[in-house]
């Protein structure tokens, strides 16, 4: 239920109309209430009846969980990404009307949710036309779970002939009926047909890349690859969505849609979450397999911490990430060692990293500074990526890159999506991409891969191997 107090909904609506400027055509007002318990997922199901993209994302410890519906801004740059979107979200703010009694609470007031390219020189395919350098949605309607605590928040652009009664009826009556979802209709897809892009070329970028390491010219070098699913019928994405939920319970899960489009995945991979001025970073490179049993689980992961490929590849993110913050932070902690990261099909190193921002340093800085990470281009980068641009098989798109959101509050959190996929009606491409250092072999990098592509493939009418 919204329990709203319409005479001082539409006192504010008129208070903020007639602050309107002549020389504005809108202003943005945005209201955030406390609300009963509700189901973000089941939110999400129902608000595609509205025919407007939405957007999904919930923390890999599940405490945060938000949904939005309907594009009232969005935020896009292709050029000069990281500087532009961060001016457009400052003046936006600096323009808005907000109403938030809960600044304390990250997700809540206005919210900027999108992602951006892996990268902008990358020549730009036909899969991807519809997704942006760099894209972000203020969306018309947006519920957050906040661990025990809910909240919808309503944007609307007003203008200075609107009259504040009739707006506040009209979103009074949006928000009852964006929180009124409907129960799950989607039924298990089966995947009818799948094109894996040519694998054997693929193997042999791999050798090439470690040709060139082995002469000097990188260190690392990150290849990813592409299939194309075909299913029996077009997905349904909060059943996707549900189906990650339960399969990868220690992962980001997130899903945007664009003009009927959705990038959806389940990553383990924080690039940076910021409250306030407190910030976390993660380095997480370095794969092995769950084991079958107990005693083989525990086997592998002790191989994995010890094993030189795997580690040098952790140090290279570790030493990356270091010196990218400490050019924007103080405080900067970073353990000697890693630790195991335990997932449904994988097992990463993982090492966690801390800061405090200075001065007037944002999330936006913080992003463009780490990405790409070498786990997801290699070292150094200038090399790896022309390397990448020349040799693989596929446009990344946003696969690999930075996605995730920051609020009115300072607050925000951005994931490296991958374990991800484009799903475009009936069919999809899925990515995984491997770390390939100068003793890598083709076909166990393949196999890696394989690995990697099957939380998205297993949720979209795959059976696990």
């Amino acid at each position: 239920m919204i329990d709203i107090n319409m005479e001082m909904l539409e006192a504010r609506l008129k208070q903020a109309i007639d602050s309107i400027n002549p020389n504005e055509k809108f202003k943005l007002i945005s209201i955030t209430k406390q609300i009963d318990k509700n189901n973000p997922l089941q939110i999400f199901e129902g608000a595609e009846t509205l025919h407007k993209d939405r957007f999904y994302w919930t923390s890999a410890d599940r405490n945060l969980t938000f949904t939005g519906v309907g594009k009232l801004h969005v935020l896009e740059a292709n050029e000069d990404r990281f500087a532009h979107t961060e001016e457009q979200w400052k003046a936006l703010l600096k323009k808005a009307t907000i109403d938030n009694p809960y600044e304390s609470i990250p997700g809540t007031g206005i919210v900027a949710f999108g992602g951006m390219s892996f990268d902008p020189l990358e020549e730009t395919t036909a899969l991807w036309k519809k997704f942006q350098q760099s894209q972000f949605y203020i969306p018309e309607l947006m519920f957050t779970e906040y661990k025990e605590t809910h909240y919808l928040t309503i944007n609307v652009l007003a203008s200075k002939t609107d009259d504040a009664e009739e707006l506040a009826d009209h979103l009074e009556a949006a928000g009852k009926s964006f929180l009124n979802g409907e129960a799950f209709s989607g039924q298990d897809l089966q995947i009818e047909k799948e094109i894996e892009i040519d694998p054997v070329t693929w193997k042999q970028s791999v050798r090439q890349a470690t040709e060139e390491i082995t002469e000097g010219k990188a260190e690392k070098i990150v290849l990813a690859r592409e299939i194309r699913l075909h299913f029996d019928q077009q997905a349904n994405i909060a059943s996707v969505i549900k189906n990650l939920i339960k399969t990868q319970q220690t992962s980001y899960i997130f899903a945007f849609e664009s003009d009927g489009d959705c990038f959806i995945g389940a990553t383990p991979e924080r690039l940076v979450k910021v409250e306030k001025s407190n910030l976390l970073s993660t380095c997480l490179a370095g794969t092995a397999p769950r084991g079958q049993t107990a005693e083989e689980d525990r086997k592998i992961g002790k191989q994995l911490l010890t094993d030189e490929k795997n580690r040098q590849e952790h140090e290279f993110v570790v030493k990356m990430i270091k010196k990218a913050l400490l050019k924007s932070c103080k405080h900067v902690e970073i353990p000697k060692e890693p630790v195991l990261l335990r997932l449904e099909n994988l097992q990463h190193l993982y090492t966690p990293v801390t800061g405090q921002l200075m001065g007037d340093y944002t999330i936006f800085n913080v992003v463009e500074e780490l990405h790409p990470t070498p786990a997801l281009g290699g070292t150094p980068t200038k090399e790896s990526l022309a390397f990448i641009r020349e040799h693989e098989l596929l446009d990344r798109g946003w696969y690999g890159a930075p996605i995730g959101w920051v609020d009115s509050n300072n607050n925000g959190e951005f994931a490296v999506a991958i374990r991800s996929g484009l799903i475009q009606g009936d069919e999809a491409s899925l990515f995984a991409g491997c770390g390939v250092v100068a003793d890598s072999e083709p076909e166990m990098e393949y196999e890696e891969t394989k690995i990697k592509l099957l939380p998205m493939r297993n949720v979209l009418g795959g059976h696990s191997e």
